[in-house]
């Protein structure tokens, strides 16, 4: 048996304590209505990969990774997952990293001195939607023991779980500093395998054996007693693998969702609703939080047009596939303060909080004004104290069709 084969064997005996997360909804806006609109503006300095039609449909964010590690020196397991020096391939001693005392998952890090400024504002910008949509920080390390190491190393590639001490985590220049692989390889530190290795994947794809060679079919190995933490099968999770992953035959699939093999697998934009769930879950997070992926939908708050809650604070990531978007309110009540410090909307052009505010904290009944990002991430949040409530707030976007005027310079 080769040390693969065995490593394999071994994590099957290991009993493992995944559980993955909650939230109310689950399902991505679907509508695909666009506008256009005119505008002046410049290109952004920081941009993600190319996003034609044809590269979305295409490129998953694990067909990456292998294009990535096929030149890597490192052994590794399903393709990214560094084994440790243990008897199962798939273990940590405390898999999960601490919550502090006010809820917050801290994470320590470094940042290997090579990278670039557009490389870390690439990671520091993947790590910032985790923070706006689960309770995890990623936070520069002081004297931390443990901590991510994150190097341009040889690949894209990560440990299971949290290790111990300054487990590397490589996010190689030129190659793996996609959002989505980040991300990716992110998941694997905080203690997630790929989601095809599920116990019950067998319910939700079949595995195309005559088509993954002998020395690749352990990598599709399922984990009998993996914890799935009550929630559902995610075909759009960034920890799936793309449908052609390890085929050994040209335009042959290796993963096929059943009943309807039409489902979409993989994806290259980034965590999914699954994927925030099973990360607010395994850290018992208490977060409102939704991703709006479409051309167009719609987001208002809770109970509208009922009254909203008190004490409640709630975000919404809406990511478009391309283009800009747009945010129109077509109803807005809210409880008036003083600056808006008791319930107020706020809208950030980005993924984040850290990102610039497009608009401050909003409240009254006033219905704001049309709201246009500069990209295709638009971070919409809704905070409301303990005080008196109103009917809240109703919204709709739409991606958004730049067209240049001409310049006036002669």
């Amino acid at each position: 048996m080769d040390l693969k084969m065995f490593l394999v064997f071994a994590a099957f005996l290991l009993h493992t304590t995944l559980s993955f997360p909650i939230q109310d909804n689950y399902e991505n806006s679907t509508a695909t209505t666009e506008a256009t609109i005119e505008v002046t503006t410049q290109e952004d300095a920081y941009e993600s990969p190319p996003t034609t039609e044809s590269d979305l449909e295409d490129e998953v964010i694990f067909n990456r990774i292998l294009e990535v590690n096929k030149d890597s020196s490192r052994y590794l397991l399903e393709g990214d997952i560094v084994p440790q020096r243990v008897r199962s391939a798939f273990s940590c001693r405390q898999c999960n990293w601490p919550k502090s005392s006010d809820g917050i998952v801290r994470i320590p890090y470094v940042l290997d001195p090579t990278y670039e400024e557009s490389h870390i504002k690439g990671i520091q910008d993947a790590m910032a939607e985790f923070e706006a949509l689960t309770c995890i920080s990623f936070v520069k390390r002081n004297e931390e023991r443990d901590y991510l190491n994150i190097q341009s190393a040889d690949g894209c590639w990560s440990n299971y779980g949290k290790v111990g001490g300054g487990q590397i985590v490589s996010v190689m220049k030129g190659g793996c500093t996609w959002k989505g692989v980040i991300q990716h390889e992110l998941e694997h530190a905080l203690g997630f395998l790929h989601e095809h290795s599920r116990s019950d994947r067998d319910n939700y794809v079949k595995i195309m054996w005559d088509y993954i060679s002998p020395q690749d079919r352990p990598d599709f190995k399922k984990f009998e007693n993996s914890k799935n933490l009550d929630l559902p099968y995610d075909y759009s999770s960034v920890m799936h693998y793309g449908p052609y992953t390890f085929s050994n035959t040209t335009g042959k699939a290796t993963i096929v969702p059943i009943p309807d093999q039409s489902v979409h697998i993989g994806q290259r934009q980034g965590l999914s609703n699954l994927d925030v769930a099973k990360i607010n879950k395994l850290y018992s997070c208490h977060r409102c939080s939704t991703i709006l992926d479409a051309a167009s939908g719609s987001l208002s708050s809770a109970n509208y047009p009922s009254n909203y809650s008190d004490n409640t604070n709630c975000v919404w990531l809406l990511r478009t596939r391309s283009k800009k978007i747009s945010l129109q309110f077509q109803a807005f009540d809210l409880q008036k303060t003083t600056d808006c410090q008791g319930d107020y909307v706020k809208v950030y052009d980005g993924s984040s909080k850290s990102s610039p505010v497009l608009m401050d904290k909003t409240c009254g009944s006033n219905i704001p004004k049309e709201l246009v990002a500069s990209s295709n991430l638009m971070l919409v949040e809704f905070v409301t104290d303990g005080a008196k409530t109103a009917s809240g707030f109703k919204a709709t976007f739409t991606s958004v069709r730049i067209q240049r005027k001409p310049s006036t310079r002669n």
